[in-house]
């Protein structure tokens, strides 16, 4: 499958991106921890938490290469003049609680064509602690052997409302390269498989992350107990099409 983007995209991408750098230098002190883990060639797949509507932008930040997303262009959590922006980028577009195959599909031929490709696995900013990978994250890599770059994202929800007397402190925490899955590897995973993958992108999201939002994949009991709840998924309910 070739791979094309709208003529005026790159465009557009490099003006959001001045104009994230911008925002980010005028209210936030904005740091970017292990930006030596970031490949200079080749495909990869970016994954974070998600905690606030701003993590894609944090993301776009903290990148030096311009990333594809693939997430939902509906915004409920996000205030109305950011709701554009999805758009704007030209992200692979997810309709919450339906089929992701076409979204799923884009993403793999971006990875294919050494691209870097993000998502969140939690698929939504509905809680502040971590929580469980969505199915579709898991299959996603189950059908490209590019590495996986794991990405904490701290400090976020405390930016907003802006207060510019004191720059709230944003870190972008990115992890090593992991590759669970060789190249060549045509084997097909069952659900219990794909669940254990999408553990094992989680646990290592929650090693850069402080001990306090590591929820489900915490240490400590009682942060896990707390946690209980948080991983209902809003959108469960809505008929898959």
């Amino acid at each position: 499958m070739e791979y094309s983007v709208p003529f005026h995209q790159p465009i557009v991408r490099s003006i959001i991106k001045t104009l994230v750098a911008a925002a980010f230098g005028a209210i936030t002190d904005f740091r970017v921890i292990g930006k030596e883990n970031i490949p200079t060639t080749g495909p990869a797949l970016i994954i974070a938490n998600h905690f606030n509507y701003a993590d894609p932008v944090a993301l776009i930040n903290a990148f030096p290469r311009k990333l594809d997303f693939i997430g939902g262009t509906e915004l409920p959590n996000s205030p109305q003049y950011l709701r554009a922006l999805p758009r704007w980028w030209g992200i692979f577009n997810v309709h919450r609680g339906r089929s992701s195959r076409d979204a799923l599909m884009k993403g793999i031929n971006s990875l294919n064509h050494g691209r870097f490709l993000a998502i969140f696995p939690e698929a939504g900013s509905w809680a502040t602690v971590l929580r469980p990978a969505r199915p579709g994250s898991s299959l996603l890599i189950t059908r490209s052997a590019a590495p996986i770059i794991p990405v904490g994202l701290d400090g976020l929800p405390d930016i907003f409302p802006v207060d510019l007397r004191k720059r709230q402190t944003v870190t972008v925490n990115i992890g090593k390269p992991f590759q669970p899955i060789q190249p060549g590897n045509k084997k097909r995973y069952d659900r219990e498989e794909l669940d254990e993958l999408g553990h094992l992108m989680m646990r290592k999201i929650a090693e850069l992350l402080p001990p306090e939002t590591r929820g489900f994949y915490s240490d400590d009991p009682a942060i896990r107990e707390a946690a209980k709840g948080t991983e209902i998924y809003p959108w469960d309910d809505m008929e898959e099409k």
